[in-house]
């Protein structure tokens, strides 16, 4: 194998790639990456066997081939070689020389065939996706799933295609995300659970490509004056599996085994009281209480009257905190318990200048939804009443 390329695109590719490497591995060759030559295309893969990304980028190929190296030892020369190109060549077999007009180094490596093979999904369901929406979606969606895998269904979001509705949901069972876009419609109704580690991938290479279609930040797909240099997404389903395709980069994993929580009989059919928010006003209010709260399980409590909320936090030895926030309030006065650090993490993934809150009781999750965007709603469950 041997061909030239700019060292920029050799260190897009190799980053991103390296995000399907996994901080532990099962097997050793899982800290490797592949490179293919051929034609006029440099295939750059990883995988953890659970996740697999897959990119491309142009080269000048003088001999086609393919070898597997340490992601850390290729990543370490292209991202401090300052060269504009760098030639890659393997000797020996497995030994791959990576030369530039000032940067020498050699990287032992190991047989392409010793990689574990990469298979793209048994196609049985294909279906298109708009990128931008999907990308705001996700970004207001991803968050709210569980960190951990003690229950995997959680660590996923919920997709279900319905006629022309796509409805994406997470949950970590102590909040909640929904999230409904308009799509071409399935050729039938599709209900999977996707890991929300393949989605927080995609959504960074759509957030990328939003960036360097304008210049801005766009990391919650909105349009910040330029298009979407990545417009659609394919998506590839069987029954284990789901295959993305955005732009020249593939994504495969492992769908989540399993029954997704019925969601919808926790979802209030109607509140007793709702209040209308500032979203700033809000956000800053609970992040200067944020500060008492965590002395006291995040518990910041909401006194909703009389076109007022008034927050407190438990009394501690630290100290304590309280907040008067005006508001247009709709229905009886109403006390509902919260936790500060679920809600900051919400508001800090909305862009909205208002936030309606809705509420029925102290006992029944709290409901949050934009007054700009009917499709969305986020839920956080109660906490337990702290005595005054």
């Amino acid at each position: 194998m041997k061909f030239s390329c700019a060292t920029s695109d050799l260190l897009q590719a190799l980053q991103l790639a390296s995000r399907a490497i996994g901080s532990q591995q099962a097997l050793p060759i899982l800290g490797n990456i592949l490179l293919e030559a051929e034609g006029k295309t440099c295939t750059v893969s990883a995988t953890d066997l659970e996740l697999s990304i897959i990119t491309q980028f142009d080269a000048s190929i003088e001999n086609e081939g393919s070898i597997t190296i340490p992601a850390k030892a290729i990543l370490n020369f292209a991202q401090y070689n300052q060269d504009a190109e760098v030639l890659l060549e393997t000797s020996e077999g497995t030994q791959l020389k990576c030369n530039s007009k000032h940067a020498k180094a050699v990287i032992a490596g190991e047989a392409a065939s010793e990689y574990p093979t990469i298979t793209s999904v048994d196609r049985q369901t294909a279906l298109t996706l708009e990128a931008e929406p999907l990308l705001h979606a996700l970004h207001l969606i991803t968050f709210a799933s569980a960190k951990t895998t003690l229950r995997p269904v959680l660590s996923g979001v919920l997709f279900q295609w319905e006629k022309e509705a796509l409805t994406l949901v997470a949950t970590d069972s102590y909040r909640l995300s929904e999230y409904k876009l308009q799509t071409k419609g399935a050729a039938s109704d599709i209900s999977c659970i996707i890991p929300a580690k393949i989605l927080e991938e995609l959504r960074a290479v759509l957030g990328a490509s939003l960036r360097k279609s304008d210049g801005k930040e766009g990391g919650d797909g909105k349009d910040a004056g330029g298009k979407m240099k990545v417009p659609e997404i394919s998506v590839y389903l069987s029954k284990q599996q789901i295959e993305l395709h955005a732009g020249n980069v593939t994504l495969l994993s492992r769908l989540i085994d399993g029954k997704f929580p019925d969601y919808r009989q926790i979802l209030p059919k109607e509140a007793k009281t709702e209040a209308l928010f500032s979203t700033h006003e809000l956000s800053t209010a609970v992040k200067r209480m944020h500060y008492f709260a965590k002395e006291m399980n995040n518990n910041v409590t909401f006194s909703i009257a009389d076109g007022q909320a008034k927050l407190t936090t438990p009394q501690t030895q630290a100290g304590k905190d309280e907040a008067a926030l005006t508001c247009e309030v709709k229905g009886e006065s109403n006390k509902i318990a919260l936790s500060s650090s679920y809600l900051l993490d919400f508001l800090g993934h909305i862009n909205a200048d208002n936030v309606l809150m809705k509420v029925i009781d102290s006992l029944h999750p709290a409901v949050f939804t934009l007054p700009d965007n009917p499709r969305y709603l986020h839920l956080i469950m109660p906490l337990r009443m702290q005595e005054e």
